[in-house]
């Protein structure tokens, strides 16, 4: 390994982790090594990595993968946010999702998770408002992973979104650190209304598949939302609450459901 390569590796666990992950593909399957060479092992840095890999799935006839990869690298440059927030989230995936092996799958394969890093940049730009720029990343977010994020929401580190596809996250939506979310899930608003509207979900809460989250309500640190449940009003914390209309079926829950991903719920245990 260079020294300059090696120098950044020791300093970054996630990035080694990745290498290691990379070169074992390599051996186990060596049709794919000259794609893992340009897209990871011939790299110094993780952040690299990310621009490029998310440059070339954004691009398109009218704005190159060289345009979007500027874009990228300046927006990682400028705030060290970004690529932590991505390492937590490489973590997060691979700590929670049963289907993830290792630190490279969610790079290189798991939409959800390409999704998310490419928001990060458009919230960034965002910030900096440089508006349409931002909102060219979220359609084209949109276009090529089926996730539409408004680049305006607030989203923190640790996430973990499982299939993608589907999933909706209002402007003025927020999603604490630690969290958990499945497909089809939506973070949305209740109408027409204008400024504060969206849902506020707080740290290592746990929303499965389909949920519907509407309007400026809170779940609750540590709350777990049911499949398919429509959310129309605040969640405690340390609860679990299903249904259409959702309703608090259990209160006091001492576990970190975002991270154990049980989206079992036992009806004799519920305590309306």
């Amino acid at each position: 390994m260079p020294q300059h390569v090696r120098s950044v590796a020791d300093t970054d666990p996630v990035w080694t982790r990745v290498r290691q992950d990379a070169h074992a593909l390599t051996e186990e399957e060596p049709a794919l090594a000259s794609f893992l060479l340009a897209a990871v092992l011939n790299h110094s840095r993780l952040d690299d990595v990310l621009c490029r890999h998310l440059a070339q799935k954004l691009a398109n006839q009218e704005v190159s993968a060289t345009l979007l990869q500027q874009v990228f690298d300046e927006a990682m440059s400028a705030d060290a946010d970004i690529g932590v927030a991505c390492r937590a989230d490489i973590v997060a995936v691979y700590n929670r999702d049963p289907a993830c092996t290792n630190y490279l799958e969610p790079i290189i394969y798991f939409k959800g998770f390409h999704a998310l890093q490419s928001y990060r940049v458009a919230h960034w730009l965002w910030q900096k408002d440089r508006r349409p720029m931002a909102l060219y990343l979220q359609n084209r977010i949109s276009e090529v992973f089926a996730v539409d994020i408004h680049p305006a929401a607030q989203i923190g580190r640790g996430i973990m979104v499982d299939h993608a596809t589907g999933l909706v996250i209002g402007e003025t939506a927020v999603v604490e650190d630690e969290v958990s979310m499945l497909h089809g899930v939506t973070l949305g608003g209740t109408g027409k209304q204008t400024g504060d509207r969206h849902p506020k979900v707080r740290r290592g809460s746990l929303i499965a598949a389909g949920a519907k989250i509407l309007g400026n309500i809170e779940i609750g640190e540590c709350a777990r939302i049911g499949a398919g449940s429509v959310v129309l009003e605040d969640t405690p914390a340390h609860s679990t609450a299903v249904g259409v209309p959702a309703k608090v079926v259990q209160r006091g829950e001492k576990h970190e459901p975002a991270q154990e991903m049980d989206h079992m719920i036992c009806c004799e245990d519920w305590q309306i």
